[in-house]
């Protein structure tokens, strides 16, 4: 996102160095996506600005609907990637509502009926509903789901390149959860082979979806415990690399007081989501930057002390080289209520992916907007919100800064 000067590795028997820049062009770069249903076109439109001026991406990660998009970016050759994404969306905003009809002025009673269409009629190439009696029962029902997912394993068979993603040319890694345990799991293309159904368990959401069964277990949708992958690629990146981090989130904190039932719900999702994130976000990087507080004050140390075998073995554990985290936020519009994430008509899949290729691309050409002092070898996170003015958290750095709400 921003280019600067090249930095030495920090151990705990060197000085601090002068600059506080990272070298983008050296560091590895991570694309993380979060769950959100049908606003994953967001995400999309976001890849697509990327695409444009970088290339190269070292590693997606991924969860439910953003597992679906990182399967069709690692599945595919680079200059496939975004024709591939175009093909999803298209395909799966192509049931009966499709664009807003003329003279329907009010926009949130579409919505609300292009998400009640899904509902009842299933969204093309992604799932279709149980024909199932049984469900006249309610809750005592012998089945695990309403929804029916063998189309999305098809339209997955035929736009992703498995063995490609088993190449590992991108690491590929997507989020579930273990039925039985609760726990979550990764699925990552360096431990494992990938395939359509890693993906599926990573968007099972239930009630609508199914577990998927895996070797002997059975996945759901990893947004259940977590709905980004944001801790799995903090903790499992090498520390002797720098690291930038594009994190698209499709909820948001901010918002307004509600006024009807239906906007209750969807604060409610909103806040579940997007807290979440920001939670995990802030205790990792308040860790990692405590730990590299702990490496200084060791390297004040005399040599002695410092040269013993012990502290260099805490040290080994606590210096890292620097990470930066940008969050890319979607911002809803006023009509978009609870139902947004199971809204599917082209019409909004067209607005999301055209706000996330506008709100990345303003990034990309104000490359300024991120250009205030980092972390010296810790972690700096950046909140790109309203008008794309950052703001810059330093969680365990400045402690009478208290973090901005999304």
């Amino acid at each position: 996102m921003r280019t600067t000067s090249p930095r030495k590795k920090l151990n705990c028997s060197t000085s601090r160095p002068s600059t506080p820049r990272i070298d983008i062009t050296a560091a590895r770069k991570a694309l993380v996506l979060q769950g959100g249903g049908a606003l994953g076109a967001y995400q999309a439109g976001v890849y697509a600005g990327v695409y444009e001026k970088h290339k190269a991406l070292d590693w997606v990660a991924g969860v439910s609907i953003g597992a679906i998009n990182a399967a069709l970016i690692a599945g595919n050759p680079p200059d496939m990637r975004v024709a591939r994404l175009r093909e999803f969306w298209d395909l799966v905003s192509s049931g009966p509502a499709q664009r807003l009809p003329p003279g329907w002025g009010d926009r949130t009673l579409f919505n609300q009926w292009s998400a009640n269409t899904a509902a009842m009629f299933g969204v093309p190439g992604f799932f279709t509903p149980r024909r199932n009696p049984a469900l006249l029962l309610g809750g005592a029902a012998p089945v695990l789901s309403y929804y029916d997912t063998a189309p999305l394993k098809s339209t997955l068979e035929r736009l992703v390149d498995f063995d490609r993603i088993n190449h590992c040319d991108i690491r590929f890694s997507v989020g579930a959860v273990n039925v039985r345990s609760g726990n979550s799991v990764y699925f990552d293309n360096t431990k494992q082979r990938i395939g359509p159904e890693h993906i599926m368990a990573s968007g099972a959401l239930p009630p609508g979806f199914a577990p998927v069964h895996i070797d002997g277990e059975d996945y759901w949708d990893g947004g259940i415990v977590s709905n980004t992958p944001l801790q799995y690629v903090l903790d499992t990146h090498p520390r002797t690399e720098s690291l930038m981090v594009l994190q698209v989130d499709l909820f948001s904190a901010r918002g307004s007081m509600p006024r009807t039932l239906a906007e209750t719900l969807e604060r409610q999702k909103d806040i579940t989501y997007s807290s979440r994130t920001r939670m995990n976000t802030d205790a990792l990087a308040s860790n990692m930057n405590l730990q590299q507080a702990v490496a200084d004050l060791i390297a004040k140390l005399p040599a002695s002390l410092r040269n013993d075998a012990s502290v260099a073995a805490v040290c080994a554990q606590l210096t890292h080289q620097p990470v930066e985290i940008v969050h890319l936020i979607y911002r809803d519009k006023p009509y978009e209520l609870d139902s947004k994430d199971y809204e599917f008509s082209r019409t909004s899949v067209d607005e999301h992916w055209d706000a996330g290729l506008r709100d990345i691309r303003n990034t990309l050409e104000h490359p300024e907007l991120l250009r205030a002092a980092a972390q010296v070898n810790g972690v700096t996170t950046f909140d790109l919100a309203e008008a794309h003015k950052p703001r810059v958290r330093h969680p365990m750095r400045v402690p009478a800064v208290q973090a901005a709400p999304q």
